[in-house]
């Protein structure tokens, strides 16, 4: 299975000023394997080490942090020559022995010729928990599900994939009904690695519910696991909620769908673990378009999407038939799963900053505000084939964007102020942007 990510790896490798890597992401996004699979391709030796109830190496990072001492102890642990430049040294799950989180900054100081990389499914709650972090001395990236790029590609579907990244929009609406057919199929499975693995060995949809649903309980696991006990209450409610959140017209999250008179004091810390989780991602209203789009954030006002387009269907317990039932999935609960999935899209633009917007008297919303560079533009996501756009003129009209941006299942057309991009294309938005700056 292609990730895209591994390119992003490789300039990490060969960079002259590469500190030890955390890469972040939700249990069972793939980080073990990408890892693996990146030692495998770039380095002669891997040493991989599982902290996760590893007695062990707890004993070995609860002394002194000396490299040398260190490095001894994961030879032996990872039956794995650990030489300079040549070895990817991996330590997984790292969250479980915070030591080791903390030796990372030692690595850097007093080893930086090795190349070191941690990964754990809960290292966001490390990093905010008071762990001893290492700041300033590690680089990020953070890994997602798979796109729908990357979906495609998975599916045997390379020149496919390529077409999109493309500006041959001719060629793209030939193969419209195909591309709008292998994105009902991913907004049903969404981008997990297993379950996606799964559904290309048995084309088996009720196996990949099944498989779906199992990892929500993995989910709900960790909750008790890893959360304070006073905490975990409030988490399973927040998180039980998000259904009944995104089936609403305004998206926006209403604390009172949790339960009745319930007030953001009391669940303000349950969002935040989630979304420190990697199973959550917030987006911020903001008063006006202003750069940068985070100083306009209305820290009271935003919408709260999952990790995963297929997992949030699961949740809600989408019907698998909706899959076979034309396009009928993409307005499935007031087009929740359409939303979900763009915004997992716009997630993996790296750089760019995303909000919404609404208008004072509440009648026009805009989906997506997207910053790139020194420009803000406004995105509005329609379920099928829909092309009103009211909200989206009235926001133009407002605000004279250099342009604005409509993503349907529509083939891609330009309008005097608007561009028309198809949901299945919506990854090329940041390519469209920069034709107007």
């Amino acid at each position: 299975m292609k990730r895209e990510l591994l390119q992003k790896l490789l300039i990490w490798k060969d960079s002259a000023h590469r500190k030890p890597l955390i890469l972040h992401g939700a249990r069972q996004v793939g980080k073990t394997w990408l890892l693996k699979e990146f030692g495998r391709l770039s380095f002669t030796h891997v040493a991989y080490i599982n902290f996760e109830e590893n007695e062990r190496m707890a004993g070995l990072f609860s002394k002194d942090l000396d490299i040398t001492r260190l490095l001894v102890g994961l030879r032996i642990e990872s039956d794995s020559i650990i030489e300079p430049q040549n070895t990817l040294l991996i330590f997984d799950e790292v969250q479980e022995c915070p030591r080791a989180l903390t030796a990372l900054k030692y690595f850097a100081e007093n080893a930086p010729e090795y190349h070191v990389v941690a990964a754990g499914s809960l290292l966001g709650l490390a990093m905010h928990g008071g762990t001893s972090f290492p700041v300033g001395k590690v680089d990020f990236i953070d890994l997602y599900p798979l796109s729908f790029h990357e979906f495609l590609i998975a599916f045997g579907e390379p020149d496919l994939a390529d077409l999109l990244v493309s500006d041959a929009w001719d060629m793209v609406e030939i193969f419209r009904d195909k591309l709008t057919g292998y994105l009902r199929t991913y907004m049903c499975l969404g981008g997990m690695p297993e379950i996606v693995n799964s559904f290309m060995e048995t084309h088996d949809l009720k196996q990949a519910r099944y498989l779906q649903k199992k990892l929500l309980m993995a989910y709900e696991q960790d909750f008790s696991k890893y959360a304070e006990a006073q905490l975990v209450p409030r988490i399973r409610a927040v998180w039980k909620s998000i259904p009944a959140q995104l089936s609403r017209e305004q998206k926006k999250f209403v604390y009172g769908l949790i339960r009745e008179g319930a007030r953001a004091r009391e669940y303000e810390m349950a969002i935040e673990w989630l979304c420190d989780a990697g199973l959550l991602h917030k987006v911020f209203r903001v008063s006006k378009p202003g750069i940068p789009l985070k100083a306009y954030h209305e820290q009271n006002a935003f919408k709260l999407f999952m990790v995963d387009v297929g997992l949030l269907a699961a949740h809600a317990d989408v019907p698998l038939q909706s899959l076979l039932n034309g396009n009928a999935l993409f307005e499935e609960f007031k087009g929740s799963l359409t939303e979900q999935y763009a915004s997992q899209e716009l997630h993996l633009m790296g750089d760019a900053s995303v909000s919404y917007w609404v208008s004072d008297s509440s009648k026009a919303e805009v989906d997506f505000l997207v910053q790139d560079d020194h420009a803000v533009f406004p995105l509005e996501i329609k379920a099928a084939e829909n092309l009103q756009a009211k909200s989206l003129k009235a926001y133009h009209e407002k605000f004279s964007p250099l342009r604005s941006f409509r993503s349907s299942l529509s083939g891609y057309r330009e309008e005097s102020w608007l561009t028309n991009i198809p949901l299945y294309a919506i990854s090329r938005l940041k390519d469209e942007m920069k034709k107007w700056t």
